[in-house]
């Protein structure tokens, strides 16, 4: 099913710019407020709890002064705990009410509670003025004891009922004469809602009446009305703030890509790729892809630099042996007749000579490929054992090969069979060379290990020096020198990390190796 979902919104999905997606992102986040104020409304559930609390700490030190001056009271403060009294309405859980029907007929009502609410009507009225609150005065049997609708009953609502019982209670009910005038007024849940509270009046033990309290809490959109001016402004700041925002991350982001997406495609196209400056203000992340951006940049220069070179001597390298086979067999095709069977041996020998020539360059230029995409592997090879098996392999009468090993070498990552090929192609050279002795001596250098190998030959000429890992470049090309050994010893120690360097050539020649840990 999620797997569903996810191509339905791939094969949907519209193709956005970086630009639009920032800006976006931006306008949704400053919006998230508003969004919440118009479907959490938590802030006026939490309107409605704190006029509740209003009303019941005005129920209860209006039923406090009522029980006080209540005729027959003791006028003595009852001796009971602390018993803080909760909101109990919640908009989402509490039910709501019809509206509060008229009061029922009843009879004549209590003389007490008469009494009490002439005594206290000052002190109703006054708070109902300040509070907004509407407050009826009822006996012990729920009739009202003060008013024009002195003697009727609400005895039968469930609040007034649960008061005399000696019970709190509080509830919610439609208000009837609410009507809208305002179009943000769709955004309260409370607006056509009336709070009604019921607390009893007790008297020395007994509840001899009930205080009925009602009132509309504070509606949502009065604030947001009332504010609307100071919104719209904040509303602005907010949105310019997102615009400059966006346009910096534009400076910082967008266009750093932009820059070197067009360098990339210039680059693709095999034009030269001129790298854009790195930009000051951008992020690290940014900074980093344009250093890495001009290193690919610089390595492709020098490959395609290298390739146009090799292409150069490789058909400079195989002009030679070419042009001898198509002299040799134009001389046969033109004089077979007239020459003698030594000319023929001759020409045909000269021939065999370059075709094995060019054999041998075929072999050479593919070992030098796979030297090229060898990758580097997790190898783990004890290095002593291969040296001395190699040791073994050249030593011959006249030239012997002496190893210096240490007591712990560790292992190193290169594969045993590019040891034997870079090992083998410097004790051949100094064979050839004519070197009696070639000495080999290993020793652990940090994070790698040193090989040097250094024989007694006549060196190498300062003029060949810089010239020595040039692919096809040789001294013996009369004995078959395809001067492609060392390029491929060094193509091998760079595609598992390591590295081959000449370090002094005066009499004899040394070689520095280095192959990293395992």
């Amino acid at each position: 099913m999620i797997g569903r979902l996810k191509a339905i919104a791939k094969r949907h999905w519209p193709r956005l710019g970086l630009r639009t997606i920032l800006l976006g992102t931006f306008i949704l986040v400053a919006t998230l407020p508003g969004w919440g104020a118009l479907f959490l409304r938590v802030y006026e559930n939490s309107v409605v709890r704190q006029t509740e609390s209003a009303l019941i700490a005005e129920s209860a030190a209006l039923a406090a002064a009522a029980a006080a001056d209540w005729p027959g009271s003791a006028r003595k403060a009852p001796e009971t705990a602390l018993q803080p009294e909760a909101p109990s309405v919640d908009l989402r859980g509490s039910r709501v009410l019809p509206e509060r029907p008229a009061p029922a007929a009843a009879g004549p009502i209590d003389p007490a509670a008469g009494l009490a609410a002439r005594r206290l009507a000052p002190i109703l009225a006054q708070t109902s003025q300040t509070t907004l609150a509407s407050v009826l005065l009822l006996d012990g049997r729920g009739r009202i004891a003060s008013g024009p609708l002195a003697g009727r009953s609400y005895a039968a609502l469930p609040e007034v009922r649960a008061a005399l019982r000696g019970m709190s209670s509080t509830v919610l009910r439609h208000n009837a004469a609410y009507h809208r005038t305002l179009p943000v007024e769709w955004l309260s849940r409370s607006a056509d809602l009336r709070l009604h509270h019921a607390r009893p009046i007790v008297v020395n033990g007994s509840v001899v009446g009930v205080l009925l309290l009602s009132r509309s809490p504070p509606a949502l959109y009065m604030g947001l009305y009332a504010d609307a001016g100071k919104i719209a402004v904040g509303f602005v700041l907010i949105l310019g703030c997102v615009v400059v925002l966006s346009g910096v991350l534009s400076r910082g982001i967008v266009r750093p890509i932009e820059r070197l997406g067009a360098a990339t495609r210039d680059l693709a196209r095999g034009a030269h790729a001129d790298v854009p400056p790195m930009p000051e203000m951008a992020a690290v992340e940014i900074q980093a892809l344009y250093a890495d951006f001009a290193a690919m940049a610089s390595a492709i220069e020098r490959r395609s630099r290298y390739l146009r070179d090799f292409a150069h001597a490789v058909s400079h390298e195989f002009k030679t042996p070419l042009a001898g086979i198509r002299g040799a067999v134009e001389l046969l095709q033109d004089h077979h007749a007239t020459m003698s069977d030594a000319e023929r041996h001759r020409f045909l020998g000269n021939a065999a000579v370059d075709a094995e020539r060019l054999a041998l360059l075929v072999t050479r230029l593919l070992e030098l490929a796979r030297a090229d995409m060898t990758p580097a592997g997790m190898e783990r090879v004890a290095l002593a054992a291969v040296l001395r098996r190699l040791a073994d392999a050249y030593s011959v009468p006249g030239f012997s090969v002496t190893l210096t090993l240490p007591a712990d070498i560790p292992p190193v990552a290169v594969a045993s069979a590019t040891i034997d090929t870079v090992i083998g192609a410097l004790l051949d050279n100094s064979r050839r060379a004519a070197a009696q002795e070639c000495v080999i001596s290993v020793e652990r250098q940090g994070g790698h290990v040193g090989i040097i190998v250094a024989d007694d030959g006549p060196g190498i000429a300062p003029a060949d020096r810089e010239r020595l890992f040039e692919p096809f470049f040789t001294t013996r090309r009369a004995d078959g020198g395809t001067g492609l050994g060392l390029p491929i010893a060094r193509s091998l120690l760079d595609a598992c990390y390591g590295s081959i360097r000449l370090e002094s050539s005066g009499m004899g020649t040394r070689f520095a190796i280095e192959l990293p840990l395992a």
